[in-house]
This record gives structure tokens, sequence and C-alpha cells, in this order.
């Protein structure tokens, strides 16, 4: 019985090839492949099987990394172009701005413009004046300019725009100067119709884009859309230049006179420069004028 249990049993080490030998059998081994494989490429079947299956261990190996740089890459991409948005819209009302004050010189640069063109119409000496002030009263239309006594600037001299008479001049300090509107109350204008060269008086009816003529008959030969110009037998304001259009005309047969109003030409409540006048007898509308800086 012992001898058949020694005959079952195994050895624990059993005696091979050694590891020198087996070193050498795999260095001839792999000398023979590669041979085989430089002269035939008879391996490639084999090397392209190997390279598909160790494939996803080198995804898996590198997934990590991929995933950091990923994850690096999106949050760098995100706040880069937070940054450029901010730098973007504050270039864009920057641009925004300096459009809006180009705008504005355009439009101011067109204004001045036309009053130069005006002053060519009108003949005589003009000077451009800035509005810096406007009378708040609503009974009054009243304006401060920015030039006075030492630019020239007198009393009762007539004021314009490009379109049409504005008022006059009722007060002059060394630098400043107050002018008078043509719609303010106590303002009255020596007009005549355009058409037929019919004589009256404009006056102000306190508001901004209304004028009364309250002295002509109710036979006077005036129709809506007439223009007025003035006449100039004030001597003051340049003749022949407008005043304004007449939009309403009233026949009253109890009434010796007819109510004609008429809307200003000039834009009295929208000028930012107007045309200072200085009238000079035997000049006016012969297209020669004298721009004072």
């Amino acid at each position: 019985m012992r001898q058949r249990f020694e005959g079952q049993m195994k050895p624990l080490f059993q005696r091979g090839p050694s590891i020198t030998l087996r070193l050498l059998i795999l260095i001839l081994l792999s000398v023979a492949m590669m041979t085989a494989d430089h002269r035939g490429a008879r391996l490639e079947p084999l090397r392209a099987g190997l390279t598909l299956l160790i494939s996803p261990l080198h995804y898996l190996v590198n997934l990590p990394f991929d995933a950091g740089g990923w994850l690096s890459g999106v949050f760098t991409s995100r706040n880069s172009l937070l940054r450029d948005n901010s730098r973007l819209q504050k270039e864009h009302l920057a641009l925004m701005a300096q459009m809006q004050r180009y705008e504005a010189l355009e439009v101011e640069n067109q204004r001045l413009r036309e009053l130069l063109q005006s002053s060519v119409k009108v003949g005589g000496r003009t000077s451009v004046a800035e509005i810096i002030s406007v009378d708040l009263d609503p009974f009054k239309r009243q304006i401060v300019l920015n030039r006075g006594t030492r630019d020239g600037v007198t009393l009762g001299q007539p004021l314009l725009d490009a379109r049409g008479v504005l008022g006059q001049i009722v007060h002059a300090s060394l630098y400043t100067s107050s002018a008078l509107l043509i719609t303010d109350p106590t303002h009255a204008l020596p007009v005549q119709v355009l058409r037929n060269g019919l004589r009256g008086i404009a006056f102000g009816s306190g508001s901004s884009n209304r004028l009364d003529l309250p002295y002509l008959a109710n036979n006077a030969d005036i129709q809506v859309g007439d223009l007025l110009v003035s006449s100039g037998l004030d001597g003051r304001f340049p003749p022949d230049y407008p005043v304004g259009k007449v939009v309403s005309v009233k026949l009253d047969p109890s009434e010796p006179f007819a109510k004609v109003s008429a809307e200003p030409s000039a834009g009295l409540e929208r000028n930012r420069e107007v045309l200072l006048y200085w009238f000079e007898p035997g000049t006016a509308g012969n297209g020669s004028a004298a721009v004072s800086p």
C-alpha cells in the first residue's frame, strides 16, 4: 500500500530545459521571425491581428489622459469665449457711442451748410451762433446765444435759420445775448403774401407752432397754403425771407377781420445753431454774403 501511495505521488519540482536554453530558443525564434518578416513580410497578418487585439487596451490606457485634455480644452475654450464676448461687448458699446457722435457731427455739419447757404440767399453779413439755453417759461419764447456785444451783436438784430425767420435780439451782454422768437406773444413782424404781395403783421401766439395775422379784412385775398415772407418794411429783417405758411383762414361776417393762422417756417424748437444777420440796405437778395467765423 505504501508503494502504491509513493507511486502515485509526483515530484514537487520537475526538471526541464534550463533557462539559458529557453532564452536561446526564444532568441533564435525571434531572429527567424524577423528575418522572415523582413524578407517576405509574412508576419504582417499576425501583426495586424495583434494590433487589433491590443487597440482597446491602448484606448483604455489613454482614456484618462484624453478625457482630462478634453475637459481642460472645454473649460479653457469657455473661459476664452467669455473673455472674448466681454471684450467684444465693450468694443461694440464704444463703437456705437463713437458712431452716435459721428452721426451728430454729420447732422451738425448739414445744419451749418444749410445756414451758410441761407446767408448767401439773404446777402449782407452773417454769423453763426449756438443756442446755449432756452427759457422754460411756457408763456415766453426766448433763447440765449453764445454771442454778445464783443461779436458785434446789437439790440433788434434779426435771427434766422436755414428755413425762415426766427426772431430778434432783445438783450445783449459782452459774451451772450437773448433773443425773442417770432412765436412769443409780444413779438410782431411785418409780412406779406408771396403770391400776391398782400401785407400784414404776424404776431406770436405763445405756441411754438402758430402765428396769428389778426388785422386782415374778411375780403382779403389770402388762402390756406400761402407762403408768408418778411416784407422788409421795418428796415430790420431781410425782405422776402420765409416766415410761415398759412394753415387756417376763418371768415366771420359778424367780425371786421378774418382769423388767419400760419405755421412758422423756421425750426423754432429744433435748432442748435442760428444765423445772426446784419441788415445792410441794398444788399439783401443780391447773392453776396460775408460769413463771420
